[in-house]
């Protein structure tokens, strides 16, 4: 055998049509099996090229009327050995590149898959349901496989890190990010979990882990909303910040005491009735201590709407906040305020599994009162017309059992605008 056969130059009969298929159906195989040379590979409606080579490797005839061909891998080899010096896995290496050794890698992926749940696992959170129920369900759907195969294991213990940070007392190290009051922005924590300020910009691999995870603690939900409004709301359920100019509060009649700028807008607009908007940028940088002592908040912005309007013919209209769905940062840290300057809220929203679930937090966050959220103001409220079907996962009525039973058992959800005269005869009597 001469020296250019030795060294892989002499393979040119290989690259003829009556090898292609065959070589390429061997290094898959090779490549499944970890090399192993046992057993055959077979063709399909083999050519007459094709026919004639596998009559060459085996040594026995095959008609022109066969419709599959087995070759051997035992064959392949020594035929290959035989005449080139290199038996198949060495010829196969040589022609295309270094076979891959499947279950090798099928093995090292599931030791990283395993090293990064058992991290994830060990986190303090580990004993809360929506957090096992997010780490169940990025294994199961490929998420993590996903990450693993791309060399980005080590977002899953920066999510953890991010979600410990949000939702717990979070890292008291001296790297731990600070957080102003009601106030925590994306790149500050990005930055602190990552040393990346944009990795958890929309989109981002890192953004997209953890408002899964947050969506699963919310209870709303297992999927991140396609939206940006909705993607904002589930930062802000957790204490996170995406943009405080967008996080807004709408307010009628609140009122302030203090000597700053927005104090004076507010105190403005209290007293031409007009609504007004907060942002989270003012109330953060020019705090507010809301004048009001008592403080309703509804969810929609028509139940404000009408108490403006009742502005001009009742001589007082309590102050309230709106909440326009889940509360934003803006609207918690308006209200957090309120609570520590004394102020009582009487809270509500609509007859819906997240409007028990968002006045439940209330309760727990603020100390809030249950306004016009009872069993009977839901029974009575069902009668007057027609309602949409109940959807997504149930809640619970912490503070009147019988609420969220009636409701699951009528299936039918309630907005608070019919319960409008009830709300405004509360909101005048005051």
């Amino acid at each position: 055998m001469s020296t250019e056969q030795r060294e892989g130059h002499g393979y040119d009969e290989l690259r003829d049509e009556g090898w292609r298929r065959l070589l390429a159906a061997a290094r898959r195989r090779l490549e499944r099996t970890g090399g192993a040379l046992d057993g055959d590979i077979g063709l399909t409606s083999p050519s007459e090229a094709e026919r004639r080579t596998v009559i060459g490797i085996t040594g026995r005839y095959r008609p022109e009327t066969a419709k599959r061909l087995a070759v051997p891998l035992s064959d392949l080899d020594g035929y290959l050995y035989g005449r080139y010096g290199t038996g198949l896995l060495q010829t196969l290496g040589r022609l295309h590149g270094p076979l891959r050794d499947r279950p090798a890698e099928r093995a090292e992926e599931e030791a990283r898959r395993d090293d990064a749940l058992k991290s994830a696992h060990s986190s303090r959170l580990a004993g809360q349901g929506w957090f096992a129920a997010w780490l169940d369900r990025i294994a199961a759907d490929g998420t993590l496989t996903r990450l693993v195969r791309r060399g980005d294991a080590p977002l899953l213990d920066a999510a953890v890190r991010v979600l410990e940070r949000l939702t717990g007392d979070g890292d008291r190290s001296a790297g731990s990010p600070k957080r102003v009051p009601g106030v925590l922005p994306l790149p500050v924590l990005a930055e602190w979990a990552t040393g990346d300020t944009k990795a958890l910009v929309p989109g981002a691999p890192l953004e997209q882990l953890v408002l899964r995870a947050l969506a699963q603690r919310t209870g709303d939900g297992t999927e991140v909303p396609p939206d940006r409004a909705g993607r904002r709301a589930l930062w802000e359920s957790a204490g996170a910040i995406a943009d405080d100019l967008a996080s807004q509060v709408l307010v009628l009649n609140i009122g302030a005491r203090g000597d700053t700028v927005v104090c004076d807008w507010l105190r403005d607009a209290a007293g031409f009735g007009i609504p007004f908007r907060l942002t989270l940028h003012q109330l953060a940088t020019d705090p507010v201590v809301p004048a009001a002592r008592t403080i309703f908040v509804c969810e929609n912005p028509a139940v404000l709407r009408a108490a403006a309007g009742e502005l001009r013919s009742a001589s007082r209209v309590a102050a309230l906040v709106c909440t326009e769905g889940v509360p934003s940062a803006a609207c918690h840290k308006l209200l957090g305020d309120a609570v520590r300057a004394g102020a009582r809220l009487h809270w509500r929203a609509d007859f819906d599994w997240a409007g028990l679930r968002i006045t439940a937090n209330a309760m727990a966050r603020h100390g809030a009162r249950p306004w016009r959220m009872t069993t009977a103001d839901y029974t009575a409220a069902l009668g007057k017309g027609g309602s949409t079907p109940l959807a997504g996962p149930p809640a619970a009525s912490p503070w009147d059992p019988g609420l969220a039973l009636a409701m699951e058992a009528s299936g039918s959800t309630v907005m608070e605008e019919r319960l409008l005269p009830a709300l405004l005869s509360d909101l005048t009597r005051v």
